[in-house]
């Protein structure tokens, strides 16, 4: 007869108290051990060789293109040789973020900006990859987000030194310190984006600032971007109107297929300064291809210019005709924006059953011509620049013009655009949905009695 019974239970084996568990058991608690003072949590990478690696990679997948387009362009004259080819790309490399080179034929500073966006967008996830690196993603921290730009732009800007030594070994001067300073520069800003999102502290300051603000910080950019898209259908519609013009330049050089699409790459790489320009002789203050020269809706004078295809596009004289319609562009493309803001504010407001007063309208409204002007004006600064000395030493829009009439512009068309809607808008409030009533528990039968 088995000794277990009910009120007798198994006694525990040799060894083994009754109050020991198994182990194995499934749901059994185990015990962590705490981490050490100072020690970080597992799987984060330290900060120096994750900004390390973040701005190595960004730096190769942005100077590769440039050697392979400056290859086949074949703009130097040991570019027949892998050594010529890695400096020629090096050279174009440290041009695409702004740092001249010195020529025997002067300096060269004409930033090819399709470059410039290349390596910011390369710097921008730069920023996102080191922020998951070190645990920052989501935190809301500003102090990561700037560690984490600084880090990036200390990086590059070691490479951005290293790339103006072998340069100016070759035959080309680049002042080091200039490189150093402008990589570090355009790593940190760069960086500094793709860190702000990934922690999440663009959210946390958009909430944070006042409406208005908010507003017009959007609708001033959307209006820039308006202004910008307008100047590169423009300058579209103008190089394929010179397209014969452009394809002659093209076959002048002389290099073959492959030398002929280098050069057809090299001309599309400032295909944005041409963006740039074109939105400037929408606005009025136009650009120069030259010294003493000028391109507007008003005036055209111009020299002699280099075989280039881009400035096939050019205009041949004043704006006359219908062509003056073309003055009236940027104006619409702030009249859109403005739209745009009142037609979201409105559905807002239809929502939340409230009525919007023209303080809460106008006010984002004027807020966006500065937004725009600033957005426009820096793009023209770094659009401009040097294609050696002599005539071609300036070359591109004036860009506190340029600011300064798309301020203008920008606020007062979208002042009328929002003024617009809103008078032109009927308002139907969303009705909200109706409430369920209580439900009263039945009262007892001795209450209802």
């Amino acid at each position: 007869m088995s000794p277990v019974t009910p009120e007798k239970p198994h006694r525990p084996a040799t060894g083994v108290t009754a109050d020991a568990r198994p182990t194995g058991r499934a749901g059994a608690a185990r015990r962590v051990p705490a981490p050490r003072s100072g020690e970080g949590p597992r799987g984060r990478a330290p900060l120096p060789v994750a900004a390390g690696v973040a701005a190595g990679w960004a730096a190769l997948t942005s100077w590769l293109p440039v050697t392979l387009v400056l290859g086949l362009a074949q703009l130097t004259e040991d570019a027949g040789s892998l050594p010529g080819a890695l400096r020629a790309g090096l050279a174009g490399w440290l041009l695409g973020h702004g740092v001249p080179l010195e020529t025997s034929a002067g300096p060269l500073g004409l930033t090819p900006l399709a470059l410039t966006a290349l390596a910011v967008w390369r710097l921008t996830r730069a920023g996102v990859h080191v922020s998951r690196a070190i645990g920052a993603r989501g935190g809301r921290s500003p102090r990561q987000a700037l560690t984490v730009g600084v880090a990036v732009g200390l990086g590059y800007a070691l490479l951005g030194v290293l790339a103006a030594i072998t340069v100016s070994a070759g035959g080309l001067r680049v002042s080091p310190v200039r490189a150093g300073v402008t990589f570090a520069v355009v790593g940190a800003l760069s960086a500094l984006v793709g860190a702000v999102r990934t922690t999440g502290v663009s959210g946390l300051l958009a909430r944070r600032s006042a409406p208005p603000l908010r507003d017009g910080m959007r609708t001033g950019l959307v209006a820039g971007l308006l202004l910008l898209g307008a100047g590169a259908g423009a300058a579209g519609l103008a190089v394929a109107t010179g397209g014969g013009d452009a394809a002659d330049m093209i076959g002048a050089y002389r290099t073959g297929v492959a030398g002929q699409a280098g050069v057809t790459l090299v001309s599309l790489a400032y295909a944005p300064n041409a963006t740039i320009w074109s939105a400037s002789y929408l606005l009025g203050p136009g650009f120069a291809v030259g010294t003493d020269t000028a391109v507007r809706t008003s005036e055209v004078s111009v020299g002699a210019l280099p075989a280039v295809p881009l400035l096939a596009g050019l205009p041949r004289g004043p704006v006359d005709g219908l062509g003056a319609a073309l003055l009236a562009v940027p104006v619409l493309a702030g009249m859109a924006a403005g739209w745009l803001l009142a037609r979201r504010l409105l559905r807002i407001a239809a929502e939340e059953r409230v009525a919007v007063g023209w303080p809460a309208l106008l006010v984002p409204a004027a807020l966006a011509g500065p937004v725009a002007g600033v957005l426009v004006g820096v793009a023209a600064a770094i659009s401009g620049g040097s294609l050696g000395g002599g005539r071609l030493a300036e070359i591109g829009p004036v860009w506190w013009q340029v600011a300064g009439v798309a301020t203008l512009v920008v606020a007062v068309g979208a002042a009328i655009g929002a003024a617009a809607t809103r008078t032109l808008t009927r308002v139907t409030p969303t009705p909200r949905p109706p409430r369920p009533r209580a439900s009263h528990p039945p009262r007892p039968a001795a209450e209802s009695r």
